[in-house]
């Protein structure tokens, strides 16, 4: 089979076309003949060598694709639902960037009806990160106030909707106006510009001073002390990501006063029964979303699976809105 390998640890022309042989489906997985795969910051830094594949996973990139079930553990399906022949979705821990993939049931959904195959594609990560960490870890309720740092990203885009369908205000910070514009556009109810103005600042100013409920986090870093800052009594404040660096310095004695909780998370390495319980509840609270058009994969470019290294270098310009996904 085709696949696009990571030849060694560098710039996006290190990624390279290349032949594999087809991977076998063991007890509970299924084989899928792969028609778009989805592109995410985690590739870059596999890219990169800043980001290795678990123990056991494939070293390829890739870590949501969409296509059609092509064999598997028959008693595995049949209890999930899905069958031989069937176009799913699927998150993975690796090997996404091929023609085929493994990946196990429990991490398999139906394609939802009327989604055409990059737009399935771009849907596992982003939807199994947020509903992970917005809804259950952060607990985000209805009538709450969540605070979306990089509101454009493919997490930004998903978690905006997610969060508006289900009743919450929602502030978005972008890197520029247009993006500002695409956040509200999206369902945002305010968008900051962070390189013009101080999204703490804003965040208390929109809020009446009483800070937000939730705030999901890509940067870490310096950012840490700001969030803080501008948190509700009783906020949380979820991190997701370090593009802003590990280390953080941050008042304390805010956390103890307003009963905050920091958090985070990683999702790539759980186990596969953790992920599978996403699954199903993404299945139950969110597909009925995507399928009336309530909530929406939002897609930047499709590019050939052949040049990936374009698709790369796309995602790091920090150019895209929304999802960029690769086609077989």
């Amino acid at each position: 089979m085709n696949a696009i390998e990571i030849s060694r640890p560098g710039a996006p022309d290190v990624l390279r076309l290349t032949q594999r042989a087809v991977p076998v489906a063991g007890a509970g997985e299924v084989l899928i003949r792969v028609a778009a795969s989805g592109v995410n910051r985690p590739d870059v830094l596999q890219r990169k060598g800043a980001y290795p594949p678990p123990a056991g996973a494939s070293d390829l990139p890739g870590l949501e694709l969409a296509g059609v079930i092509e064999s598997g553990d028959a008693q595995a399906l049949q209890a999930a639902g899905l069958a031989i022949g069937q176009r799913v979705c699927a998150l993975v821990t690796g090997g996404g960037y091929a023609q085929y993939c493994v990946a196990p049931v429990g991490q398999c959904l139906p394609v939802p009806a009327g989604f055409d195959d990059v737009q399935a594609a771009a849907l596992p990560e982003t939807f199994f990160t947020v509903w992970s960490n917005v809804f259950e870890r952060a607990r985000l309720q209805s009538g709450e106030t969540l605070l979306v740092q990089g509101g454009t990203s493919g997490i930004g885009v998903t978690a905006i909707q997610l969060a508006k369908a289900r009743g919450a205000t929602v502030i978005a910070t972008a890197g520029s106006d247009d993006k500002c514009q695409a956040c509200l556009a999206l369902g945002a109810d305010h968008a900051i510009n962070y390189r013009s103005q101080d999204f703490a600042a804003e965040a208390l100013r929109l809020t009446d001073g009483r800070g937000v409920d939730v705030i999901l986090d890509m940067v870490a870093g310096d950012y840490v002390a700001r969030e803080v800052s501008c948190l509700a009594e009783d906020g949380r404040l979820v991190i997701i990501a370090v593009q802003g660096g590990v280390k953080a310095s941050f008042d304390a004695g805010l956390v103890l006063r307003r009963r905050l909780t920091i958090t985070g998370s990683t999702l790539r390495a759980r186990p596969v029964a953790f992920k599978a319980a996403i699954a199903a509840a993404l299945r139950a609270q969110v597909w009925p979303l995507l399928e009336s058009r309530q909530v929406r994969p939002v897609i930047h470019a499709v590019l050939p699976a052949a040049q990936a290294a374009d698709a790369h270098a796309l995602m790091e310009s920090n150019q895209h809105i929304g999802k960029i996904v690769l086609q077989w």
